[in-house]
Formats: C-alpha cells, sequence, structure tokens
C-alpha cells in the first residue's frame, strides 16, 4: 500500500514509522530543508504525561477580557473572522463536562504514547537526550491550588501520578526554587514526566526509516493540492508532479487547515505562536522541568542546556513581533527565576513557531469526509507530547481500512 504524508515534524515523521511497521511504502513530503524544522524544533521539549489539562474549560472566560485588551502579557491577541469562528467553538468547549472530557481524552493519549516511545527506542537507535526529570507546575493563588486538587484527584482515578506538593516540599524536589523572586503557595508534582529534544528524535528516526527502504522523504517540496479519482483521495500534486499514493494523512500542524481546505474539509486548527530560548545554565539551574502557570513559561533542561519556552499568541501566522515577545519571554524569565539561566549569553538560541490549536484540545486523528484522506493535526501544545500515539492510531485507520 502506497501512503503520502504531507509533514516531516514528529508527529508525521512518527506516522511514516507506524505505517512502515504495517508494512507500508510511504513517501513524506515538507516544504523544509530538514525534518523536525517547524514546531518540532524549538518546543520545551517536555513529554508532559500528566498535564493534559484542557485549555477550554469554565474558568477560563473569566480571563478573556485581559487577553483581548491586552493585559496578560502571555498572550497576544489579535480578532479576526478566522479566530472569532474558532472561538465560538471553544467557548462550546468550556463547560465542567466538556472540560472533563477533553482533559480525560488527552491524558489516556499521553500515557499511551508514554509506552509508545518506549518501544520505539527498543527497536531504533536514537538518541535524543531523553531522561526521565520529573515535572512541577508552580502554583501562585488558592484558585488555582483548588482547580489543581481537583484535577489531580480526577486524574489520579485513571492512573496519572501527579500529586499537589506544599511549598516546603516542592523546594525538597527541586532546592533550585528556593532562588525565585516571586513566591508560590504549592505545586503540582509528577515524577514520571521527562524531557528530551524532539528535533533530535525527529531527525534520527527520519534518518533511520530512510535506511529502512520503504520510506522515502521528499523535503523542500510542498503539496499545493489534493489528487482525487471517483469521489477517493488518490495523492497529491508537488508543483507541476504529480504524486500518486492510496493513502494521504495530512500532518501539517498549523498549516493544515491551509490544504484540507482545498479537499472541502475545516479542522478548525488554529496557529497559536510561542517562543523559546536557551541558554547555558546559570547559579541555580532546576534539574526538574518547570511551569510557571502565571507566567505561561516552562523551564526545561535538556543537553546541559536551559531552555525557557512560553506565551500563547493568536495572532494568527504573523511573526513580525518575534523579536519583541522573545526578549519579553527572557525577561520574565529573569525577573522570576534570576539564577536559572545565563541571561548574559551573547549567543542564545532564540526560535518561535506555531502550535496547531483545536478548540476542545483534542487532536483530530482518523479518516476525513474524502475516503483515502486522513488528518493527524491539532496537538495544541501537546505535540511531541502525544506525537507516538496519535501517530499509531493514524497508521491504524489506513491500514484497516485497506
Amino acid at each position: 500500500m502506497r501512503v503520502i504524508v504531507l509533514g516531516a515534524g514528529v508527529v508525521g515523521v512518527t506516522t511514516a514509522y507506524y505505517l512502515s511497521q504495517l508494512g507500508c511504502t510511504v513517501t513524506v513530503v515538507d516544504r523544509a530543508d530538514e525534518a523536525g524544522d517547524g514546531a518540532t524544533f524549538g518546543n520545551a521539549g517536555q513529554l508532559s504525561y500528566s498535564f493534559t489539562d484542557a485549555l477550554a474549560k469554565p474558568g477560563f472566560i473569566s480571563h478573556l477580557p485581559a487577553m483581548i485588551l491586552g493585559r496578560d502579557q502571555g498572550s497576544k491577541v489579535r480578532l479576526s473572522p478566522q479566530l472569532m469562528h474558532w472561538g465560538l467553538r471553544f467557548l462550546t468547549q468550556c463547560t465542567s463536562r466538556r472540560a472533563r472530557e477533553n482533559t480525560l481524552s488527552v491524558l489516556q493519549l499521553a500515557m499511551r504514547s508514554a509506552g509508545l516511545i518506549d518501544e520505539i527506542q527498543q527497536q531504533v537507535p536514537l538518541e535524543f537526550h531523553y531522561r526521565t526529570a520529573g515535572k512541577l507546575v508552580l502554583l501562585s493563588n488558592e484558585n488555582e491550588l483548588a482547580n489543581a486538587r481537583a484535577s489531580c484527584e480526577l486524574k489520579q482515578q485513571y492512573g496519572c501520578n501527579a500529586r499537589v506538593l506544599s511549598r516546603e516540599d516542592t523546594i525538597k524536589v527541586e532546592p533550585a526554587l528556593a532562588n525565585l523572586r516571586e513566591d508560590f503557595i504549592a505545586a503540582v508534582y509528577s515524577e514520571s514526566d521527562e524531557v528530551a529534544d524532539s528535533q533530535l528524535f525527529t531527525v534520527g528516526l527520519k534518518n533511520w526509516l530512510e535506511q529502512q527502504g520503504n520510506v522515502d522523504f521528499r523535503l523542500s517540496s510542498e503539496a499545493d493540492t489534493l489528487m482525487t479519482r471517483d469521489g477517493r483521495a488518490r495523492g497529491v500534486t508537488v508543483g507541476e508532479e504529480e504524486l500518486e499514493a492510496d493513502a494521504v494523512v495530512v500532518c501539517l500542524g498549523a498549516w493544515s487547515g491551509g490544504f484540507l481546505r482545498t479537499a472541502g474539509i475545516n479542522p478548525h486548527v488554529l496557529p497559536a505562536r510561542g517562543y523559546s530560548i536557551t541558554l547555558p545554565p546559570g547559579s541555580a539551574s532546576p534539574e526538574v522541568s518547570v511551569t510557571a502557570l502565571k507566567h505561561k513559561m516552562v523551564f526545561s533542561r535538556i543537553n546541559g542546556f536551559v531552555r525557557i519556552a512560553g506565551f500563547v499568541d493568536f495572532t494568527g501566522f504573523d511573526t513580525s513581533a518575534d523579536d519583541e515577545r522573545a526578549r519579553l519571554l527572557q525577561e520574565t524569565a529573569e525577573r522570576f527565576a534570576p539564577d536559572a539561566a545565563d541571561y548574559g549569553y551573547g549567543d542564545a538560541a532564540v526560535w518561535g513557531g506555531f502550535r496547531p490549536m483545536t478548540p476542545s484540545g483534542q487532536p483530530q486523528v482518523g479518516a476525513t469526509s474524502v475516503p483515502g484522506l486522513y488528518t493527524n493535526v491539532g496537538h495544541g501544545m501537546l505535540g511531541w507530547t502525544l506525537a507516538c500515539a496519535t501517530a499509531y492510531d493514524a497508521a491504524q485507520a489506513v491500514t484497516h481500512v485497506h
């Protein structure tokens, strides 16, 4: 069976891996020059199996005025027809019942991914700075604490080991947090969460797949339109070239909507821009991955460096504010944790990327209304965390139909 996978990020390459394991001949098409060159490249590196709480929840609505009026530095919003249309769907998810369903659905995907990435490492020789670091989510007020307790109680019923720690116990887990300039009252701790370099994983897996002989990568090539025959997907056009296949799987992240709309499908995926800065460690750099909810900011140790990532900007595909936002991220991090990194380092790696957000927070995986066309899109800020499980499911959907 011939399958085209659109997208060579971590989601697309893992999808190609599982398809190849099921005996398919796969062609991966991506406009980038190298695999893992988009949102995969500079993300926080956290494999946050326990932190799957839905963004859409009842309490979120109270934050909307501050976001829209520019009073929340962690989120920049530019109103547009696309955002308004997506936002109305998002608001329908802001109920207690929907938030619970969405949180648990993503949790189950995350927990499956944890096992699947271990299985891949048993078969494929990869080096991507993978380690069990644990994760702490710092809570700054009583409302955050109450929400965290309720979330942990819910997720613990489904096998998640996240639990709430006092401030004192949090500092015992990660002594570097005693040096923060801002106080916190408690934290959610998951000792089994991991950290790794998703771009190294993606490139390494891509190189291994090429050696196996049944996966071909067409990089620096952009798929323009879906080819159909008798109402069924039969391949894609790349410039003037026609690539034929029995099935097409779209794994284009935030750009998925543009391609899918050529086939008459709207996946309701919205780009949300995030940023990261990678610096040498400071005098008190955390070894445990740390998330500061208040600032929408995370700290991860990857290959001896500190990666600071954060912010969620709903400004379409605009990149004009990247320098300003990255500078604000670094300034916020330095005020919050002045000893966590060498902020004066002159050669910091600065990155900005688009996360593909769905209203529910759940990825859209499986068949579409067009026979032979499949999606594996909409992972939000958990692409690295969920990639293996959704790739496995997408490959199963493709091969079970044929």
